[in-house]
């Protein structure tokens, strides 16, 4: 609490802790951008198959042509993937039908309707041919594939593996940045996260080759958890106790305004290496401006640097009309605040911590199947919108303005009914939604693409609420250690959802019932869970497990927080210092 106290001394949630948290979310809103853009750069157009070399351009065209080259499938439209082995020209006259020709796959590719999406990663193909609106120097093919993308078809599965391969990007971007900001700070790794999504996203829009998509994707997404991870201890960090909550509400609103944004920019700009150079090059701008931002002053306390510390300090409390305790502010203070952190801080910790006492290793099962669950079902269903048959566009900003009330319904649930009751009913009324909509009509699609929304909140709101519930069920020495290990399991369940989407072509049931079903499982094993509304944080593991065996009433709960806060009204040695 020593630095908290400090930071209200400094004028508390001020002018600088203002624009600071403001100039973090804004790179957080337009990350949401890369993390649904395939939504619309692989989107797959309504296409069939391109008649022979012989043929030509008017004649593959051509009504006629079509009729007779191409077969029908049961909605009566041109077969995508087959086309007859000979013209059956016969099928021009009214009235006729022909059983039993051969038919062939799409040996010279396909043609793609345009009309709507000039061109996505789906209609790539060699020599640019897939081109409509690409940057300038792909179209000239400086950097072509000697492949075909033509991703349809027997191809189609790929376009779930890139976005797999982007999930995985964000599975080691949490690893490998979360251990750097250890180490060399929050601000380093950021600074580099910003850079890196900006080339590695354009890159992206420059290369022709599916194999360098794939590659940049996933660079891209690793700067997602440098980027996420680092703002949000920032944040934090540099946020006294009583503006934490909203700063963490506010960073979940600003992915649902990224949301949004894109479905904007994206119905603004149709060609996908355009829109994929529009949502990178912001991140050139946040690169160059995140140098002005100052470091976490309790990773320098605590990593002994506190003369930088309290120059940061001193110009926090200038920018909070703070000046006189920023200048009196001494190395005594700092000294102190060090005492104080250093003590609550255990001398080494692993994962095996976990896993080692029985209380403990129940809460980190049950957040395992919680966290993989919640992040399974969410990308489910927010990352294949052309499913429901209405414009992207349209379903994009439905699925962004829903999380606005749901949030603020959990958010409230949670302050007045409890952690445990909004997790588990948001997660279980997802399920159920998610699964009754395989009984709905295909012909029903508003009522579809309402009953997923409805879903998709539940499960946003969700993932809000159990941010706050893992934080405050793991004990204070293991507690980062709990949150990084949950967060890596919801990596894996992102990374698996594009997987689970591709059974679809085996059977069509198969993914609403695996999304839903898995909802429903991470609902049950919240239940399981201690509830945490009203009790102080436990410090310690040791502290746990005797509450647990002990069974620590309300009443006692209720008697401790009190006292704590009366702890809280008294002298602060840091303020009289200052």
């Amino acid at each position: 609490m020593a630095f908290t106290e400090l930071l209200d001394a400094l004028g508390g949630v001020g002018r600088f802790q203002l624009v600071y948290t403001t100039l973090l979310l804004l790179p957080c809103s337009l990350l949401a951008c890369h993390n649904f853009l395939q939504n619309f750069t692989a989107t797959v157009p309504h296409h069939h198959c391109q008649g022979p070399a012989n043929h030509t351009a008017a004649a593959n065209d051509s009504v006629a042509w079509l009729r007779a080259a191409v077969p029908l499938d049961r909605l009566g439209t041109p077969e995508p993937c087959r086309r007859f082995v000979e013209p059956q020209w016969a099928l021009l006259s009214p009235n006729t039908s022909i059983q039993g020709a051969a038919t062939e796959g799409c040996k010279d590719g396909w043609v793609y309707d345009r009309s709507a999406f000039p061109s996505t990663i789906t209609t790539e193909v060699r020599g640019g041919r897939g081109g409509g609106g690409g940057l300038p120097k792909a179209e000239a093919g400086a950097a072509l594939s000697p492949l075909q993308w033509d991703l349809v078809c027997e191809a189609r599965a790929l376009r779930d593996v890139a976005q797999s391969i982007y999930m995985a990007g964000v599975l080691v971007g949490a690893a490998v940045f979360g251990s750097l900001a250890d180490r060399l700070g929050r601000k380093a790794p950021l600074v580099w996260s910003y850079l890196q999504l900006a080339v590695s996203g354009a890159a992206t829009s420059y290369f022709g080759s599916f194999s360098a998509y794939c590659v940049f994707r996933f660079l891209t997404g690793m700067t997602f958890s440098g980027i996420i991870l680092n703002s949000l201890s920032l944040v934090v960090e540099w946020m006294p106790t009583r503006g934490r909550t909203v700063a963490g509400v506010l960073l979940g609103y600003s992915f649902t305004l990224g949301q949004l944004i894109l479905a904007g920019v994206a119905y603004l700009i149709r060609p996908w290496r355009w829109l994929q150079f529009a949502v990178s090059v912001p991140f050139l701008i946040f690169f160059l401006y995140s140098w002005w931002l100052p470091e976490s002053p309790r990773w320098l306390l605590l990593h002994g640097k506190p003369q930088l510390a309290v120059k940061s300090l001193r110009k926090v409390a200038a920018m909070n009309g703070r000046k006189e305790e920023g200048e009196r502010l001494t190395k005594e203070v700092v000294n102190f605040y060090i005492q104080n952190e250093s003590a609550s801080v255990r001398t080494s910790t692993s994962v095996l911590d976990l896993f080692r006492t029985p209380a403990i290793r129940k809460v980190t099962c049950c957040l395992t199947v919680v966290w993989f669950s919640n992040s399974l079902a969410y990308y489910g269903l927010a990352m294949d919108l052309q499913k429901f048959g209405l414009s992207v566009y349209l379903v994009q900003v439905l699925f962004g303005v829903i999380d606005i009330p749901a949030m603020l319904v959990a958010t409230t649930t949670m302050i007045y009914v409890g952690r445990r009751a909004t997790v588990a009913s948001f997660l279980i009324l997802a399920g159920l939604m998610v699964i009754a909509n395989m009984f709905v009509p295909e012909g029903m699609q508003t009522l579809r693409t309402a009953q997923a929304a409805l879903g998709k909140g539940c499960l946003a709101s969700s993932f809000i609420c159990i941010y706050l519930f893992t934080g405050e069920l793991y004990p204070t020495e293991i507690r980062q250690m709990g949150m990084g290990f949950a967060s890596v399991n919801a990596r894996f369940g992102g990374l698996a959802a594009p997987l689970v989407t591709t059974l679809g072509e085996f059977n069509t049931i198969l993914p609403p019932v695996g999304f839903g079903a898995t909802s429903i499982l991470a609902g049950l094993a919240v239940c399981f869970l201690a509830e945490t509304r009203n009790a102080p944080l436990v410090e310690t593991i040791e502290s746990m497990e005797r509450r647990v065996k002990e069974g620590l009433s309300k009443k006692e709960a209720e008697e401790k927080t009190e006292e704590i806060s009366l702890q809280q009204l008294g002298a602060s040695p840091l303020k009289e210092t200052i």
